[in-house]
C-alpha cells in the first residue's frame, strides 16, 4: 500500500482525495434542474427554429443548461485541484475586472444587464459577488502578516465593510435587490468567521435594527420601484388581509396555491392543464419558471416527498460545506468555505421562501438547479475552490531548517 501511494502521481493524489460526496450531490442538483428545467421552460415563447430543431423550448432551456454545466465542469476541477493559495495573486485582479464588467453592463440598454462578447452573453453581477468573497477571504488572513494593525478588530471590520459595500451598491445600482440581499448573510458570516469580538457584532447588530427603519422607508423607495410594494404585498398576505389577485399579489398568491395544493405526489413531470397543473394553465410566470420560479414548479410537480428531498439535498450540500471549513488548514480557507456557505444558504432561503410566503417576491435563482447560465458557472467554481481547501487540508508549507553547528 504504501509503494502504491509513492507510486501515485501528485494529480492523481489530488483526484482520488476529493470529498466525492460533495461532487456527488453538487452533480446529482444539476442534473435534477436539468429534467425540472425541460418541464418549467416549455410553455415559453421561443422562435420557429428552436421548436423546429428541438421541438419545445423546454428542451432548448435543458440542452443550455447541459452545455453551461459542461463549462462549469471544467472550472469546477480546475478550481478543485489547484492549491486555493494561489489565489491571492489573483484575488484582487479578479476583484477589479468584475468591478469594471459591472460598470459596464450598467451602461447597456438590458434589464438584467447582460453583456455579450463573442456571442457569449453573462451576467457581471454574479462575478462582483463571487470575486467579493474571494477577496475578503484573502485579505483577512494576509493582510496581518504585512503590519499587525491590519489585524485590530476594527480594521478587520473595514476591511470586509469596504471590500462587499462596493459590489453590493453597485448590484442594488443595477436594480437587482435579490442578489444585492445575499450579500447581508455573506456579510454576517464573514464578521463572525473573521473573528470580530461580541462587542463589536453586538453594537453593529443595534446600529443595524435602529437603521432598518430608515431604510425600509427612505433609502428602499428610492432604489427599487416595485420593493415597497411587493413587501407591503407580502405582510398584508401574512397577516390575511385584502390583496388584489389580479394585479400586486398575482404572482405570489398563484405561486404559493401551487405549492400548497400539490399534496404528497404533486401531480407528476410534464403535467398538463388536464392534470390541473397551475403551471400548465399559465398561472406561474412562464418567462421565469424555469429560473426564478423553478420551486413552485418542483413543488407542484413533484409534490412534498420531491420538495423534501430538494431541501434535504441542499442541506447535505451545505453541511459538507461546514465540515471541510471545519478541517482547513488556514483562516482564508475556513473562510472562503463559510462564505461559499451562507451564498448558496442564502440563496436556497430566499428562492424558497419566496415561494411559499416566507419572503416577499424577489427574482433570484436557486443555486445549480434554475436555469440561470453564468451562476451555475459560479456556484460551480465556489464549489471547486471548497473542493481545494479539503484536497490541501494537509498540505503544510515546508519548513526550512537551519544547519545544526559542527561541534570541535
Amino acid at each position: 500500500m504504501v509503494a502504491l501511494r509513492r507510486a501515485m502521481t501528485p494529480f492523481l493524489k489530488k483526484l482520488l482525495g476529493m470529498n466525492w460526496v460533495l461532487v456527488l450531490v453538487m452533480y446529482g442538483l444539476l442534473v435534477f434542474g436539468v429534467f425540472m428545467i425541460e418541464s418549467a421552460a416549455r410553455h415559453l415563447s421561443v422562435s420557429s427554429d428552436i421548436i423546429d430543431q428541438f421541438g419545445s423550448a423546454g428542451k432548448y432551456f435543458a440542452w443550455m443548461q447541459k452545455r453551461w454545466i459542461l463549462l462549469g465542469s471544467v472550472v469546477y476541477f480546475a478550481a478543485a485541484l489547484i492549491d486555493y493559495r494561489w489565489l491571492r495573486w489573483l484575488a484582487l485582479p479578479y476583484y477589479l475586472v468584475s468591478l469594471g464588467l459591472m460598470a459596464m453592463a450598467m451602461q447597456q440598454d438590458d434589464t438584467v444587464h447582460r453583456l455579450t462578447f463573442g456571442g457569449f452573453s453573462f451576467q457581471p453581477a454574479q462575478m462582483g459577488i463571487s470575486s467579493g468573497i474571494i477577496l475578503m477571504a484573502c485579505l483577512i488572513q494576509d493582510l496581518p502578516r504585512l503590519h499587525r494593525w491590519f489585524g485590530a478588530p476594527f480594521v478587520r471590520l473595514l476591511i470586509i465593510a469596504a471590500t462587499g459595500a462596493v459590489p453590493f451598491l453597485m448590484v442594488v445600482k443595477m436594480g437587482d435587490m435579490g442578489s444585492a440581499l445575499v450579500w447581508v448573510p455573506v456579510m454576517v458570516v464573514a464578521l463572525l468567521i473573521g473573528g470580530l469580538p461580541f462587542r463589536y457584532l453586538s453594537f453593529l447588530t443595534f446600529i443595524g435594527a435602529g437603521l432598518l427603519p430608515l431604510v425600509y422607508f427612505v433609502a428602499l423607495p428610492l432604489l427599487s420601484d416595485r420593493g415597497p410594494e411587493r413587501i407591503d404585498t407580502w405582510l398584508k398576505m401574512l397577516r390575511g388581509q385584502e390583496v388584489d389577485t389580479q394585479a400586486e399579489a398575482w404572482a405570489p398568491h398563484n405561486i404559493s396555491m401551487a405549492v400548497g395544493k400539490a399534496g404528497w405526489k404533486g401531480v407528476g413531470w410534464m403535467a398538463t392543464a388536464a392534470d390541473n397543473s397551475l403551471h400548465a394553465k399559465a398561472f406561474i410566470p412562464s418567462d421565469t419558471a424555469h429560473n426564478d420560479y423553478i420551486f413552485a414548479v418542483i413543488a407542484e410537480e413533484l409534490g412534498f416527498r420531491g420538495s423534501l428531498l430538494l431541501v434535504t439535498t441542499f442541506a447535505l450540500l451545505l453541511i459538507q460545506g461546514l465540515f471541510i471549513a471545519f478541517y482547513s488548514r488556514d483562516m482564508s480557507g475556513r473562510l472562503l468555505v463559510s462564505l461559499v456557505v451562507a451564498l448558496i444558504f442564502a440563496h436556497v432561503f430566499e428562492s424558497i421562501g419566496m415561494c411559499v410566503l416566507l419572503l416577499p417576491i424577489t427574482g433570484i435563482p436557486l443555486p445549480l438547479v434554475s436555469y440561470s447560465g453564468t451562476f451555475v458557472v459560479i456556484c460551480m467554481m465556489l464549489l471547486g475552490l471548497v473542493q481545494s481547501v479539503w484536497i490541501h487540508r494537509n498540505a503544510r508549507p515546508e519548513l526550512k531548517l537551519k544547519a545544526k553547528p559542527e561541534e570541535d
